[in-house]
Protein backbone atom coordinates (compact mmCIF):
# COMPACT_ATOMS: atom_id res chain seq x y z
CA UNK A 1 0.00 0.00 0.00
CA UNK A 2 1.37 3.40 -0.97
CA UNK A 3 1.93 5.98 1.61
CA UNK A 4 -0.37 9.07 1.87
CA UNK A 5 0.54 11.78 -0.11
CA UNK A 6 0.97 15.18 1.53
CA UNK A 7 -2.14 17.10 1.95
CA UNK A 8 -2.80 20.75 0.75
CA UNK A 9 -2.48 22.35 4.45
CA UNK A 10 1.16 20.39 4.73
CA UNK A 11 1.93 21.08 1.20
CA UNK A 12 0.97 25.24 1.41
CA UNK A 13 2.90 25.41 4.70
CA UNK A 14 6.33 23.52 2.74
CA UNK A 15 5.57 25.87 0.28
CA UNK A 16 5.53 29.05 1.97
CA UNK A 17 9.02 28.17 3.72
CA UNK A 18 10.73 27.32 0.18
CA UNK A 19 8.98 30.47 -1.58
CA UNK A 20 9.96 32.86 1.87
CA UNK A 21 12.96 31.16 3.96
CA UNK A 22 10.31 30.98 7.21
CA UNK A 23 6.93 31.11 7.46
CA UNK A 24 4.74 32.62 10.56
CA UNK A 25 1.83 30.83 12.20
CA UNK A 26 -0.47 32.44 14.49
CA UNK A 27 -1.68 30.75 17.54
CA UNK A 28 -5.33 31.48 19.11
CA UNK A 29 -6.72 30.03 22.50
CA UNK A 30 -9.99 29.30 21.99
CA UNK A 31 -10.59 30.26 25.77
CA UNK A 32 -9.09 33.91 25.24
CA UNK A 33 -10.95 34.77 21.88
CA UNK A 34 -14.92 34.50 20.75
CA UNK A 35 -15.30 34.71 17.23
CA UNK A 36 -16.33 38.08 17.04
CA UNK A 37 -13.52 39.25 18.45
CA UNK A 38 -10.78 36.68 16.45
CA UNK A 39 -12.58 38.12 13.11
CA UNK A 40 -10.59 41.36 12.93
CA UNK A 41 -7.23 40.30 14.24
CA UNK A 42 -7.62 37.13 11.87
CA UNK A 43 -7.95 39.74 8.92
CA UNK A 44 -5.20 41.42 10.07
CA UNK A 45 -2.87 38.52 10.13
CA UNK A 46 -4.16 37.24 6.49
CA UNK A 47 -3.00 40.79 5.14
CA UNK A 48 0.42 40.66 6.92
CA UNK A 49 1.22 37.52 5.58
CA UNK A 50 0.86 35.16 8.10
CA UNK A 51 0.63 31.69 6.56
CA UNK A 52 -2.01 30.08 8.79
CA UNK A 53 -3.94 30.01 11.97
CA UNK A 54 -3.31 27.46 14.95
CA UNK A 55 -5.96 26.88 17.61
CA UNK A 56 -5.14 25.28 20.87
CA UNK A 57 -4.19 26.30 24.89
CA UNK A 58 -3.29 24.15 27.47
CA UNK A 59 -6.32 23.92 29.25
CA UNK A 60 -8.74 24.29 26.78
CA UNK A 61 -12.03 21.66 28.00
CA UNK A 62 -14.77 22.67 25.72
CA UNK A 63 -14.61 21.77 22.49
CA UNK A 64 -17.36 23.65 21.56
CA UNK A 65 -15.16 27.04 21.60
CA UNK A 66 -12.52 25.53 19.59
CA UNK A 67 -15.18 24.32 17.10
CA UNK A 68 -17.10 28.09 17.19
CA UNK A 69 -13.28 29.76 16.37
CA UNK A 70 -12.71 27.60 13.85
CA UNK A 71 -15.95 28.05 11.55
CA UNK A 72 -15.78 32.01 12.17
CA UNK A 73 -11.98 31.99 11.20
CA UNK A 74 -12.51 29.95 8.24
CA UNK A 75 -16.04 32.02 7.11
CA UNK A 76 -13.81 35.19 7.59
CA UNK A 77 -10.24 34.56 5.55
CA UNK A 78 -8.82 31.93 3.69
CA UNK A 79 -6.05 31.02 6.09
CA UNK A 80 -5.61 27.40 7.01
CA UNK A 81 -7.36 26.52 10.37
CA UNK A 82 -4.48 23.78 11.66
CA UNK A 83 -5.52 22.32 15.16
CA UNK A 84 -3.21 22.44 17.80
CA UNK A 85 -4.89 20.10 20.65
CA UNK A 86 -4.00 20.16 24.49
CA UNK A 87 -6.20 16.50 24.33
CA UNK A 88 -9.53 15.47 23.30
CA UNK A 89 -11.43 18.25 23.39
CA UNK A 90 -9.16 20.33 20.86
CA UNK A 91 -10.33 17.96 18.20
CA UNK A 92 -12.69 19.21 16.42
CA UNK A 93 -14.55 18.71 12.87
CA UNK A 94 -14.83 22.47 11.44
CA UNK A 95 -10.99 22.89 10.86
CA UNK A 96 -8.72 22.08 7.93
CA UNK A 97 -5.86 20.24 9.73
CA UNK A 98 -4.40 18.94 12.94
CA UNK A 99 -0.66 19.20 14.15
CA UNK A 100 -0.75 15.49 15.26
CA UNK A 101 2.00 15.70 17.65
CA UNK A 102 3.73 13.58 20.43
CA UNK A 103 5.42 15.12 23.47
CA UNK A 104 8.43 13.90 23.32
CA UNK A 105 9.77 14.75 26.09
CA UNK A 106 6.87 13.85 28.32
CA UNK A 107 7.31 11.97 31.59
CA UNK A 108 3.65 10.28 31.27
CA UNK A 109 2.91 8.12 27.66
CA UNK A 110 -0.30 9.17 28.02
CA UNK A 111 0.83 12.41 26.19
CA UNK A 112 3.48 10.84 24.26
CA UNK A 113 0.87 8.06 22.47
CA UNK A 114 -2.11 7.58 24.81
CA UNK A 115 -4.14 10.69 23.57
CA UNK A 116 -2.91 10.39 20.03
CA UNK A 117 -4.25 6.93 20.17
CA UNK A 118 -7.62 8.23 21.28
CA UNK A 119 -8.23 11.31 19.25
CA UNK A 120 -7.53 8.96 16.05
CA UNK A 121 -10.75 7.66 15.05
CA UNK A 122 -12.07 11.25 15.87
CA UNK A 123 -9.22 12.47 13.38
CA UNK A 124 -10.32 10.20 10.73
CA UNK A 125 -13.98 10.47 11.27
CA UNK A 126 -13.95 14.58 10.99
CA UNK A 127 -11.47 13.72 7.47
CA UNK A 128 -9.26 15.84 8.99
CA UNK A 129 -5.82 16.22 7.50
CA UNK A 130 -3.25 14.62 10.28
CA UNK A 131 0.73 16.26 9.88
CA UNK A 132 2.82 14.43 11.90
CA UNK A 133 4.79 16.34 14.00
CA UNK A 134 7.13 16.08 17.65
CA UNK A 135 6.88 18.54 20.39
CA UNK A 136 9.79 19.18 22.71
CA UNK A 137 9.25 21.39 25.49
CA UNK A 138 12.72 23.67 26.01
CA UNK A 139 14.00 25.53 29.15
CA UNK A 140 14.20 25.77 32.63
CA UNK A 141 10.72 27.69 33.89
CA UNK A 142 7.91 25.82 34.63
CA UNK A 143 5.15 26.47 32.04
CA UNK A 144 1.13 25.64 31.78
CA UNK A 145 2.43 23.28 28.51
CA UNK A 146 5.36 21.65 30.86
CA UNK A 147 2.82 21.41 33.94
CA UNK A 148 0.11 20.22 32.27
CA UNK A 149 2.07 17.99 29.86
CA UNK A 150 4.48 16.26 32.79
CA UNK A 151 7.23 17.14 30.55
CA UNK A 152 10.97 17.23 31.64
CA UNK A 153 12.45 20.69 29.85
CA UNK A 154 15.80 20.19 27.72
CA UNK A 155 17.85 22.74 29.51
CA UNK A 156 18.42 25.44 27.18
CA UNK A 157 22.42 24.62 27.98
CA UNK A 158 22.20 21.25 26.42
CA UNK A 159 21.26 21.87 22.68
CA UNK A 160 22.67 18.23 21.99
CA UNK A 161 19.95 16.71 23.74
CA UNK A 162 17.42 18.52 22.40
CA UNK A 163 18.98 17.42 18.68
CA UNK A 164 18.50 14.09 20.15
CA UNK A 165 14.62 14.29 20.39
CA UNK A 166 13.92 15.78 17.28
CA UNK A 167 15.86 13.32 15.53
CA UNK A 168 14.42 10.71 16.93
CA UNK A 169 10.70 12.52 16.17
CA UNK A 170 12.12 12.46 12.37
CA UNK A 171 13.02 8.91 12.75
CA UNK A 172 9.54 7.78 14.18
CA UNK A 173 8.07 9.47 10.97
CA UNK A 174 7.12 13.01 12.06
CA UNK A 175 7.20 15.55 9.31
CA UNK A 176 7.54 18.74 11.51
CA UNK A 177 9.70 19.32 15.25
CA UNK A 178 8.71 22.21 17.04
CA UNK A 179 10.48 23.68 19.94
CA UNK A 180 7.84 24.93 22.42
CA UNK A 181 9.20 27.51 25.47
CA UNK A 182 5.97 27.58 26.72
CA UNK A 183 3.32 30.67 25.94
CA UNK A 184 4.81 34.28 27.43
CA UNK A 185 8.27 32.73 28.43
CA UNK A 186 10.54 35.02 29.52
CA UNK A 187 13.30 33.32 27.91
CA UNK A 188 12.52 32.34 24.23
CA UNK A 189 14.21 29.12 22.51
CA UNK A 190 18.04 29.86 22.91
CA UNK A 191 19.70 30.70 19.12
CA UNK A 192 22.10 27.45 19.93
CA UNK A 193 19.35 24.70 20.75
CA UNK A 194 17.28 26.16 17.55
CA UNK A 195 21.05 25.80 15.10
CA UNK A 196 21.78 22.42 16.51
CA UNK A 197 18.17 20.95 16.08
CA UNK A 198 18.25 22.33 12.85
CA UNK A 199 21.48 20.57 11.69
CA UNK A 200 20.48 17.56 13.25
CA UNK A 201 17.12 16.85 11.52
CA UNK A 202 15.90 17.27 7.56
CA UNK A 203 12.29 18.25 8.56
CA UNK A 204 11.10 21.84 9.24
CA UNK A 205 11.60 23.63 12.56
CA UNK A 206 8.99 24.88 14.03
CA UNK A 207 9.86 27.45 17.40
CA UNK A 208 7.46 29.33 19.80
CA UNK A 209 7.30 30.89 23.06
CA UNK A 210 8.46 34.13 24.30
CA UNK A 211 9.07 35.47 20.74
CA UNK A 212 7.65 38.75 21.42
CA UNK A 213 9.70 41.22 19.22
CA UNK A 214 10.77 41.25 15.42
CA UNK A 215 14.55 41.13 16.43
CA UNK A 216 13.45 37.85 18.33
CA UNK A 217 11.99 36.68 15.51
CA UNK A 218 15.22 37.48 13.36
CA UNK A 219 16.97 35.65 15.48
CA UNK A 220 15.36 32.71 15.77
CA UNK A 221 14.86 32.33 11.91
CA UNK A 222 18.64 33.42 11.31
CA UNK A 223 19.41 30.08 14.00
CA UNK A 224 17.76 28.26 11.70
CA UNK A 225 13.51 28.26 12.50
CA UNK A 226 11.55 27.67 9.74
CA UNK A 227 8.79 28.56 11.11
CA UNK A 228 7.49 31.18 14.39
CA UNK A 229 4.73 30.88 16.31
CA UNK A 230 3.32 33.93 18.28
CA UNK A 231 0.13 33.98 20.36
CA UNK A 232 0.63 36.31 23.44
CA UNK A 233 1.36 39.18 21.59
CA UNK A 234 -1.99 38.69 19.54
CA UNK A 235 -4.22 37.68 23.21
CA UNK A 236 -3.13 41.47 24.27
CA UNK A 237 -4.40 42.79 21.09
CA UNK A 238 -0.76 44.18 20.45
CA UNK A 239 -0.91 43.75 16.41
CA UNK A 240 0.88 46.29 15.69
CA UNK A 241 3.87 44.36 16.92
CA UNK A 242 2.77 41.25 15.35
CA UNK A 243 2.87 42.21 11.91
CA UNK A 244 6.36 43.85 12.70
CA UNK A 245 7.13 39.87 13.72
CA UNK A 246 5.07 38.74 10.76
CA UNK A 247 7.45 41.39 8.19
CA UNK A 248 10.90 40.20 10.35
CA UNK A 249 10.45 36.52 9.61
CA UNK A 250 9.13 36.92 5.93
CA UNK A 251 12.30 38.80 5.10
CA UNK A 252 14.67 37.51 6.74
CA UNK A 253 15.41 34.23 4.49
CA UNK A 254 19.39 35.15 3.81
CA UNK A 255 19.45 35.23 7.98
CA UNK A 256 19.63 31.98 8.56
CA UNK A 257 22.44 29.60 9.25
CA UNK A 258 23.81 33.14 10.60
Amino acid sequence: MPLPSLGKVERRLLDGIANNGAIHLALLDPEEFDPERASSIVKALERAGSAAVMLGGSTVSMPSQVSDLAKRIRAESDLPVILFPNGLAGVVGEADAIFFMSLMNSTNPYYIVGAQALAAPLVKRFGLEAIPMGYIIVGGAQTSVSFIGQANPIPQDKPDIAAMYALAAQYMGMRFVYLEAGSGSREPVKPEVIRRVKEAVDIPVIVGGGISTPELAQRAVGAGADAIVTGTAIEGSDMGMVVKIIGAVRRDRGLKGG
